[in-house]
């Protein structure tokens, strides 16, 4: 699961758009967040499994940025903004979240750390109704906030340009994508043009650079999040060098050695050990005959708590 870190030579093609992988980027890099088109995270346990809706994964990683820098690393400005970004970036899901599917083998449709490394799955993916959540993710936040909706948009733009496999697509259905991803851009020129004109935002934290630190953090953020809601036992890179202090862009490896527990290397937080809380539902049960009697379990199930802890060592 080890990620190679994104060369610099690629920030002109990063900048229109969001694409941050470049030719480097490996089949893991991609299905990572692929698989997320998935409803919901997962993971296994003696009796069933534990769910993790996209928005509450979305809010642990806005939690991770909350608490983010230290003397090596930057906090992200304009902080508002930017944690809003982060923090709601899987809005659109909950509609879809609410109403959960399972796979033809009856388990929860959803993404989990049995997946990390395949690469598969856009034949059983509606992409129109994919398309409309992830449309609706960056616009409900736009009219709010349009320095959050271009962070969204440019990890929309990312997650279908630079990770998705277009093999697995309908060659019908390609010019589809390939209109949503102009659109995106579109979309993002204008966001870009509302947020230059914004008077209380300052210069430097409007320039291409300054935005596309913000978007790699909150890619980081949410990659982090992933590996902690399946609980991931691998080590892994937090996908893209993190701005620190003195200009420097520095990657981050997390490590995980107990449940839930990540070492990061470097460290990005102030205190040396944290403990973030999120809400997770426990249903019983490994196996489900149709969606409705998973549907039904997934609401009954009364929401409970999870926690993950990051440290430096």
């Amino acid at each position: 699961m080890n990620r190679r870190a994104p060369k610099r030579q690629n920030n002109e093609k990063e900048r229109k758009g969001g694409n941050a992988n470049g030719p480097a980027a490996t089949n893991h890099q991609k299905f990572v967040n692929f698989a997320r088109w998935i409803t919901m995270l997962r993971l296994e346990t003696e009796t069933g499994w534990w769910l993790v809706t996209h928005p509450d994964h979305a809010r642990l990683a806005g939690a991770f940025a909350e608490r983010w820098g230290n003397d090596l690393f930057l906090s992200p400005e304009p902080r508002e903004q930017v944690l809003r970004g982060i923090a709601r970036h899987d809005d659109g899901w909950a509609a879809r979240d609410a109403v959960p599917q399972i796979t033809r083998q009856g388990k929860p449709s959803a993404f989990s750390t049995e997946l990390v490394g395949k690469y598969s799955g856009f034949e059983e993916i509606d992409l129109v109704d994919y398309l409309a959540v992830r449309e609706r993710a960056v616009r409900e936040i736009a009219a709010e906030d349009p320095y959050a909706a271009l962070l969204i948009s440019m990890h929309t733009y990312s997650l279908l340009n630079d990770r998705a496999d277009r093999s697995t697509i309908a060659p019908a259905q390609l010019p589809l994508l390939d209109q949503f991803l102009e659109g995106q851009k579109t979309f993002q020129k204008s966001l870009r043009d509302q947020i230059a004109s914004n008077p209380k935002l300052k210069p430097e934290h409007i320039t291409e650079d300054a935005v596309m630190d913000h978007f790699r953090l909150l890619q980081a953020n949410d990659y982090l999040s992933l590996l902690a809601c399946v609980d991931f036992q691998k080590p892994a890179t937090l996908l893209h060098p993190l701005p620190a202090r003195g200009g420097k862009r520095i990657p981050i490896q997390a490590r995980p050695i107990a449940t839930r527990h990540f070492v990061l290397d470097p460290y990005p937080f102030a205190g040396a050990s944290l403990s973030f809380p999120f809400p997770a539902r426990h249903i019983k049960g490994r196996l489900f005959s149709s969606a409705k009697q998973f549907q039904e379990a997934f609401r009954a199930a009364p929401v409970g708590m999870l926690s993950v802890t990051v440290s430096a060592r």
